[in-house]
């Protein structure tokens, strides 16, 4: 619709609902227009940032009526840092805005006219939730608009520990606080902040890969109480010694921390992971539960970020793959056995797939810490493995039920391929992208099978993320 706008116009809005990326939409005339922090219920005087033949881009000037599901941000940084871009809004519209999006991307993507939604699961914490937090060391602090606006001297602006602001990725909010982790951690980020600041040695930056400070990983186990702290460096001579004197002031400080681990990362990636890691202080992991498992969780090692929220997740799926003790599961994408021993009480053998070889080894190791036998997994990439279906079937059985949790790029059509040629009765999709979720069941009920049901997980309260389980039966 060829309408008078270009960018740069002021216009005014009513936000109708939450699109995808957590931004307002609003119709002009039926053109949608997406607006950056906007809610639903708001009325808006916006101004066009980008404008395209099917939408348009805005930002918000002024709210000129306030949505009647607004609730003040808990967070001091809100709307500056890139993390809880909805927080601002209540928590039981933000579970109805997230199922209405996963129906959405169903009916446009998946071809599923009616998908059987269930109402969305909330995270049984809405503040503190997370078991990690990576938060990143940068020459380039970002300033508030506090700062900005007001007469106050402005500081350092080529040292800052936290997190990107908002749609910057080369700029970082110094986090004085934050609510998803834990209230102790906002102490150690604090401490560590100011001994890096003080030692001398710059943050590392991809503008020139110089540098020495690269990110802070905090992980608590939420079930056992057990901290870790992981500073990921780039490689120096006098780094080590500095290294080890900031774990021996942490200690000072925090004298329960469980265990502190240095990473060395040479490569020019922007990671938070490294090719040399050096233990400084306890075991070099912690534990955590799930349910009534344990697992032992390195520095490099994957865990779902929201341990209660993951409990329910995997309650989810072990409800919707009906075991009775009788069947073969294979588990796609398995990473460190987390879902694979969660329900290996529940099947006669449960076969892991996975690619990385750390995964593989805590696997491994996992299932010995809980006494489960009836696990084998698989190393290597699952279109290549699961290329010789005849060979996998000789070995493990036909599986029953497959369940998949691959990352958000979805699975591979290879993949798809070989899971039809398998033919289980039941397929458990566990997914943190309801874009590729959609995009693969649309394959899978094309001819053999029907999505019989999806339940919404929310994992991330306060963001745009949203996890889904689907089950779909073999016709």
């Amino acid at each position: 619709m060829n309408l008078p706008l270009k960018k740069g116009s002021e216009i005014e809005l009513e936000i109708e609902s939450l699109a995808f990326g957590a931004k307002g939409l609003a119709r002009l005339n039926g053109y949608v227009v997406f607006v950056e922090r906007a809610l639903p219920g708001q009325r808006l005087r916006a101004q066009i940032t980008k404008k395209k033949p099917g939408y348009a881009e805005a930002r918000p000037l002024e709210v000129l009526r306030q949505s009647p599901d607004y609730i003040p941000p808990r967070c001091s940084h809100f709307a500056e840092c890139g993390g809880c871009l909805v927080q601002n809004f209540s928590y039981e519209k933000q579970l109805e805005a997230k199922r209405r999006q996963v129906e959405e991307t169903l009916i446009h993507l998946g071809g599923i006219a009616q998908p059987p939604m269930a109402i969305a699961l909330g995270s049984p914490q809405q503040f503190f939730y997370r078991n990690k937090m990576e938060f990143s060391f940068a020459r380039q602090r970002w300033l508030t608009r506090d700062e900005i606006t007001s007469a106050q001297t402005v500081g350092e602006r080529n040292f800052a520990l936290g997190l990107h602001a908002r749609n910057c990725y080369d700029k970082t909010l110094d986090v004085q606080e934050c609510f998803l982790l834990s209230e102790k951690s906002n102490h150690i980020l604090a401490a560590v902040r100011a001994f890096a600041k003080s030692s001398g040695l710059l943050p590392y930056t991809t503008r020139d890969h110089t540098g020495f400070w690269r990110f802070l990983v905090i992980r608590e186990g939420k079930r056992t109480n057990e901290t870790m702290v992981n500073i990921v460096t780039a490689d120096a001579p006098e780094g080590r010694n500095t290294v080890a004197e900031l774990s021996a002031a942490l200690l000072q400080q925090f004298p329960d921390l469980t265990t502190i681990v240095h990473n060395i990362n040479r490569g020019k990636a922007q990671i938070a992971f490294g090719e040399e890691e050096i233990i400084l202080h306890g075991v070099g992991y912690l534990r955590e539960r799930l349910g009534d498992c344990t697992f032992q969780i390195s520095a490099n090692s994957f865990f779902q970020t929201n341990t209660l929220g993951a409990e329910r997740l995997y309650a989810v799926a072990a409800e919707f793959a009906s075991l009775t003790g009788a069947e073969t599961v294979f588990d796609l994408y398995c990473g460190a056995g987390t879902i694979a021993i969660f329900i290996s009480k529940r099947a006669k053998k449960v076969v892991g797939f996975e690619i990385v070889p750390e995964a593989i080894r805590d696997a491994m190791l996992n299932c010995g810490l809980n006494q489960v036998d009836n696990c084998n997994f698989v190393l290597g990439d699952l279109k290549d493995e699961l290329a010789r279906v005849p060979l996998l079937t000789q070995r493990w059985g036909r599986p029953e039920v497959v369940i998949a949790d691959p990352p958000r790029a979805g699975m591979h059509p290879r993949v798809l391929q070989k899971i039809l040629e398998l033919a289980p009765q039941r397929i458990v999709y566990v997914s943190c992208n309801p874009a590729t979720f959609a995009r693969d069941v649309r394959v899978l009920c094309h001819q053999d099978y029907h999505l019989e049901k999806v339940q919404p997980v929310d994992m991330f309260p306060h963001t745009a993320h949203c996890e889904v389980v689907g089950l779909l039966a073999r016709k």
